[in-house]
């Protein structure tokens, strides 16, 4: 069988911010991807780069006052270093800023508009006259023009998920000068993305996207909008690439980006000869698989190919979309020190623990996984403690000292190594499908029977009858043989505790093939510890560092600031603050929003009524722990119909957001229905 031509990426990290262990959930899961279709003799290039343009990059260089190259220079030295510490093994990481994108930036919207797939446009747009700029959706903050939720982006609500234009916000405010937006003309390029309906419908139902992802995705097919055109351009000022005869137009962010991986790619056939065409082409045999969030989901499998199948390039064999991480159950929380960068885990932590405990969670789905601490401290010491090195260090120590370090000759079980040889296939196949989770159980349960085997035969209490001295080689080796397997098995996941097995067993790197047949007749090293314990005061001094390295909270925006909070809103007589009912209700159902990412459905008794309200409460409760408690509510906010249904009201809840979030709760005494004064 002629070994599989496999170009892998990841997600392009934007040059914005530090790498935390949110990200690592995808780059650990693609390098596992990437090592095993290498350990099994694939022709693997694995790819990526640092998505280095748009306006909150431009912005971020002028509050430093510093290049945006400069900018992006530390960025991709400071990603690349957090990259390498997890053992994440890139064939190329690249820059979207590199004459490579340009020119495939350029040649995919020439093609596009060649073939009449780009229009030009009048529109209005937000325009700060004070920074002297026009405004993107998320430099643009306001009151939900639906829910009438305030401190909204211009593009969607947060609360009720709803979306919008910019122009419809209410009070709308520049998260960069905190001035009124104006109005202003400007012309604009469209990627006509309805174009190709037919297209897209057919390769949504190829089986390249997870079919909860194409379902989701063929929703706006049937929507009242259908395919919308695509903004692709943006006016300067403007950190990016000009559009082709344009004098102030520039490609919006998210074209250029995933062209990064046609550069990131370009630039490594360039400096190793590889044949671009060859993984490009429509015709090409090679696989193209891609690796991202459920989050950018639309760009990758909407615009994406169809800007590729509109130049005349292949489009994905596979995109494979994965969920998001929480840490003990909640989203990951600056204030609770749980939004856990990378830099501050490498000081304390063995990255190999943490890819191991995310390879135990990580599914072929979507769903979002859970960092629980005291769990990834059990789990790491229990498996890889505890199951697999145990085996070796009860083992290896006889060979080392009875036996001058050498394997017996044959195994005394032969039948229980087949058993571990036999069960390759089966973990390459939940491998290469990326159910990780159950391809670490698999591997356990070996664990398992490889130390129940040397539990049964004692060699320790062998070693005590010198007539029994051939026999403790023998067990030994079978135990050593079957921790060979166990960590050919786990290499993908672990590539540095199979490095140190490798150079203790004195016999080449392992590959797929290693478990068929065992090391007999044969000298190891000596052997040292492969692994240590996690202990509490690790994980406790990493939070504690995690919690100093934070950035200082944003100041006030001004004309050169990042994003920020909008400025407190125009100030309100106290006979407009009197007009507002607050009263006590006791939540007697809560449920979620079936579509609503942020949103929980409950119904409130107020002392004989009962009312609707939706809620945007889900970061922070599940709905089971919300019934039965009181709350207080506005109860004389007019009734407002949102998608999901009608909202007859509005609960209080205070704090910074995301999981940060509490509803009001009155003192014991209270009464539904009760007046709060």
């Amino acid at each position: 069988m002629q070994p599989r031509k496999i170009l892998i990426t990841s997600a392009l990290p934007y040059a914005n911010g530090p790498i935390h262990i949110g990200h690592m959930v995808e780059y650990i899961q693609t390098d596992i991807w990437a090592r095993f279709q290498r350990l099994r003799g694939n022709e693997c290039h694995y790819v990526c780069a640092d998505d280095t343009h748009g306006t909150p990059i431009m912005l971020r260089a002028q509050q430093e006052g510093i290049t945006p190259e400069q900018l992006i220079a530390r960025s991709s030295e400071e990603h690349q270093r957090d990259f390498a510490g997890f053992n994440v093994a890139f064939d190329n990481y690249y820059t979207t800023h590199s004459d490579e994108n340009r020119h495939f930036a350029e040649f995919i919207y020439k093609a596009a508009r060649e073939k009449g797939h780009i229009e030009k446009r009048t529109i209005r747009q937000a325009y700060d006259a004070q920074a002297q700029m026009f405004l993107p959706d998320r430099f643009i903050k306001g009151e939900c023009p639906r829910c009438g939720a305030a401190d909204q982006y211009g593009d969607n609500c947060e609360a009720c998920g709803a979306t919008y234009s910019p122009t419809d916000l209410k009070n709308a405010v520049s998260a960069i000068s905190g001035t009124k937006p104006i109005e202003k003309e400007t012309e604009h390029y469209f990627f006509k993305l309805g174009h190709f309906e037919a297209f897209l419908r057919e390769f949504l139902a190829s089986g390249a996207v997870q079919k909860e992802i194409a379902n989701k995705q063929m929703e706006w097919f049937e929507s009242d909008q259908g395919l919308s055109d695509w903004d692709v351009s943006r006016d300067a000022p403007y950190w990016g690439f000009k559009i082709p005869d344009t004098d102030d137009k520039y490609f919006y962010v998210w074209l250029d980006a995933p062209i990064g991986y046609l550069a990131s790619f370009k630039n490594l056939c360039e400096r190793t000869g590889l044949d671009f065409d060859a993984y490009w082409k429509p015709d090409s045999t090679a696989e193209v698989h891609h690796f991202i969030g459920k989050d950018i989901a639309y760009f990758h499998t909407l615009f994406w190919p169809a800007l590729l199948h509109g130049a005349d390039f292949r489009t994905p064999t596979a995109v494979h979309c994965h969920g998001f991480l929480t840490v003990n159950g909640a989203k990951m929380s600056k204030s609770r020190g749980t939004f856990i960068q990378a830099e501050s885990y490498l000081k304390h932590l063995n990255p190999e623990w943490l890819r191991y405990y995310f390879a135990s969670k990580l599914s072929s789905g979507v769903d979002d996984i859970d960092l629980n601490l005291e769990d990834f401290i059990a789990r790491v010491n229990s498996d890889l403690v505890g199951k697999v090195v145990n085996i070796a260090s009860r083992c290896a120590g006889f060979i080392n000292k009875r036996f001058a370090n050498t394997l017996s000759a044959t195994l005394p079980d032969p039948a229980l190594y087949q058993a571990f040889s036999d069960a390759s296939e089966h973990i390459a196949e939940l491998y290469e499908n990326r159910r990780y989770n159950q391809a670490m159980r698999e591997i356990m349960a070996l664990a398992d029977k490889a130390n129940q085997y040397v539990d049964e035969q004692k060699p320790w209490v062998l070693a005590k009858d010198p007539e029994r001295l051939a026999d403790v080689q023998t067990v030994c080796t079978q135990g050593i043989n079957m921790f060979r397997a166990i960590v050919t098995y786990l290499k993908p996941v672990l590539p540095q505790l199979a490095a140190d097995t490798e150079s203790f067993l004195n016999a080449g790197e392992l590959n797929w093939n290693s478990a068929k047949k065992p090391l007999l007749n044969h000298e190891i090293g000596t052997f040292k510890a492969l692994m240590t314990r996690v202990e509490s005061i690790m994980v406790e001094a990493m939070l504690e560092d995690n919690r100093q390295a934070m950035p200082a909270p944003a100041a006030a925006p001004t004309i050169t600031g990042a994003l920020a909070d909008a400025p407190i809103s125009p100030m309100i007589e106290y006979d407009d603050f009197a007009k507002i009912d607050l009263r006590i209700a006791k939540i007697v159902k809560a449920e979620h929003v079936n579509g609503a990412d942020k949103l929980v459905q409950l119904t409130l008794d107020l002392g004989g009524e009962t009312r609707n309200v939706f809620a945007g409460i889900k970061s922070a409760y599940d709905p089971t722990d919300l019934e039965g408690r009181l709350t207080v509510m506005v109860a004389n906010l007019a009734p407002r119909k949102m998608r999901f249904g009608m909202s007859e009201g509005m609960v209080l809840a205070a704090g910074p957001g995301g999981s940060d979030l509490f509803i009001l709760t009155p003192d014991n005494g209270a009464e539904p229905g009760m007046r709060v004064k």
